[in-house]
């Protein structure tokens, strides 16, 4: 009897374990995916801000009567997309920290969970 009393009890706190494990897993892609999808809706506005910019400066070119007022727009289109680019590297960066941060924290519940009797 006490060895099916063991056994039950080592079985009871395996599938603790896997439940926890499991729970924190679903929470790191949760965090994760959130993290990419707001990173992707960023972008997005990002490129639909930066289109209007572009279609507004192409409205600009349209009423240029000089061939020097055509090159600084279009050294404003340069710096355009210098400064767009900026903006998604700074989305990205503050994405992947945050993603990081989550494995992070999984790896340390992860050895609670190992660590617990």
């Amino acid at each position: 009897m006490d060895d099916q009393k063991t056994a039950r009890a080592l079985l009871g706190q395996l599938s603790g374990k896997a439940v926890e494990t499991a729970t924190v897993w679903a929470d790191a892609n949760q965090r994760v995916l959130r993290e990419l999808v707001d990173f992707s809706a960023a972008t997005a506005k990002e490129g639909v801000t930066l289109y209007a910019e572009l279609q507004q400066s192409a409205l600009e070119a349209l009423r240029v009567d000089s061939v020097e007022k055509a090159f600084k727009l279009l050294e404003g289109h340069a710096q355009t997309f210098a400064r767009s680019a900026e903006r998604i590297q700074t989305s990205a960066e503050q994405a992947g920290k945050s993603i990081q941060e989550t494995c992070t924290a999984v790896v340390a519940k992860l050895k609670d969970v190992g660590a617990q009797g």
